[in-house]
């Protein structure tokens, strides 16, 4: 008995199960906090409701049916990064959400249920369920339950890539066997796990070792080998994967294509913004959240303006010219954190030595920058800085999301990068940002930025936004 618990498959199905179940209770917590509110809370609002029901007990369907759908969506199969798990629990919440009310129409049946109550129920589970989620995930792999065992092909750059990934996102919840080399070199290790021998010999390891998953991470091997190793422990392991060399792409939205007859595979690299209806929606998406933002945001904006004003001379805000998109030239706002003379200060600096000149070349940044205000510094410090950039964005000259808004001067240097970049309007926050910001050097922003925008969509702009305030708070990389 003992043996058989402490088998991973058995281990990793008793972690499902308590998955499922702790899903369930979550929803019915949901249920009973909103049937509370509706009752207990809503009738006390100066607007008159309803009578509340009573009858909680013809609600019982609920719960199953939103079970089967985390089901159909394979939320107990799949795995998921952390921000794909918060994807998926608004996504199952949403389709929950419109079959619920769906059935209700058809069946004729709405004026027996609370549809407070039901709204209520989804909105709670939107805020909730990813928390709830993702955290007794965690708890269940640390009682090493849920957990998949996964075995590496390949000891090189992609092999040891893969094992950094595998371990930095732990919402994957895989626990790495060890690595398969093409021939056998004596004993080794890569990070604490052993290099096992001979790629040809995998099943072996599978069968012995209760192995679940394989990822091949050994892209220089020939086709025709590839072919058959694949073939091979497809039929031992209950999923393969494979990493592919091929980078620099779109990856976000890519297909696979398959026709029977050729027996050939095609992939599908979609261009989302090529597409006017995807521009349409992230133009009112900037819009509508940016003119909300702005009303909050007016008082403190005129605050910190009188403060710049009455501690270093000169204007509050600051113009300056920068590249928008399609190569369009705005005036790119924001509060002023230098002083007047900044030009002529960097100049000084610069010529200094070359260690600052350097610096300036790989980073575009100083890290101790005498141009910078005590109060401006607080203001980077923050990111409060760009807050007037929230005019830039209701006029449609910048985005919510997107690149960095280079500078006139810096075009020369964007190279094969600017082209794709310039696709896009420049965003008050972006990939570089919750990337490591400053600590990015000025090659390395240009290819987080052109990556954002040959895999751009809204979810990725919704992730960016939610990652930009725990940057904010923890600032990271800022200067």
């Amino acid at each position: 008995m003992g043996k058989i618990l402490f088998n991973p498959k058995v281990r990793n199905r008793i972690g499902v199960l308590l998955l499922v179940m702790a899903d369930a209770l979550a929803l019915l917590a949901f249920f009973y906090f909103s049937a509370f509110l509706r009752s207990e809370f809503i009738p006390l609002l100066p607007y008159k409701t309803p009578a509340p029901h009573v009858n909680l007990g013809i609600y019982y369907w609920i719960i199953p049916l939103w079970i089967m759908v985390i089901v159909f969506e394979g939320g107990y199969t799949k795995r998921f990064t952390y921000w794909d798990e918060v994807r998926f629990c608004w996504k199952s919440t949403f389709f929950v959400s419109i079959t619920l009310f769906t059935i209700l129409f058809i069946g004729k049946i709405g004026e027996s249920f609370s549809r407070t109550l039901l709204l209520t129920m989804s909105l709670s589970a939107i805020i909730l369920f990813p928390v709830i989620r993702t955290n007794m995930k965690r708890l269940l792999y640390s009682f090493d339950l849920l957990k998949r065992k996964i075995i590496i092909l390949g000891t090189g750059k992609e092999a040891r890539a893969s094992l950094a990934i595998f371990r930095n996102e732990r919402n994957l919840g895989y626990d790495v066997a060890g690595f398969i080399d093409e021939k056998h070199h004596g004993p080794g290790f890569i990070e604490g796990l052993k290099i096992h021998g001979f790629l040809d010999k995998a099943d072996r390891y599978i069968r012995r070792c209760s192995i679940h998953d394989v990822l091949i991470a050994s892209p220089l091997l020939k086709k025709e080998r590839l072919v058959k190793l694949i073939n091979k422990i497809q039929q031992k392991a209950e999923n393969t994967l494979y990493l592919s060399d091929l980078t620099g792409i779109a990856v976000l939205g890519t297909e696979l294509r398959h026709f029977f007859k050729e027996q050939s595979l095609v992939i599908e690299i979609k261009n989302n913004l090529s597409r006017p209806a995807n521009y349409i929606v992230k133009r009112t998406f900037d819009f509508t959240l940016g003119l909300v933002l702005f009303f909050l945001l007016l008082p403190p904006i005129g605050i910190i303006a009188l403060v710049i004003r009455t501690t270093s001379p000169g204007p509050a805000i600051f113009r300056q010219k920068r590249i928008g998109r399609a190569r369009r030239v705005f005036e790119c706002l924001k509060f002023r954190t230098m002083y007047l003379d900044a030009e002529v200060r960097l100049n000084e600096i610069l010529d200094s030595g070359p260690e600052a000149r350097g610096e300036w070349e790989k980073y575009r940044k100083l890290r101790n920058d005498p141009r910078i205000t005590p109060f401006g510094r607080l203001l980077r410090m923050t990111s409060l800085d760009e807050l007037p950039q929230i005019f830039n964005v209701i006029k449609g000259e910048m985005s919510l999301v997107g690149p960095r808004p280079y500078l006139l001067s810096e075009w020369n240097e964007m190279r094969q990068y600017g082209e794709i970049i310039l696709n896009v309007p420049p965003g008050i926050t972006g990939l570089w940002q919750v990337s490591g910001r400053s600590n990015k050097t000025f090659k390395e922003r240009l290819s987080l930025e052109s990556w954002y925008v040959r895999n751009w969509n809204l979810w990725l702009d919704i992730v960016i936004m939610l990652k930009t305030v725990y940057t904010v708070f923890r600032r990271e990389g800022a200067c």
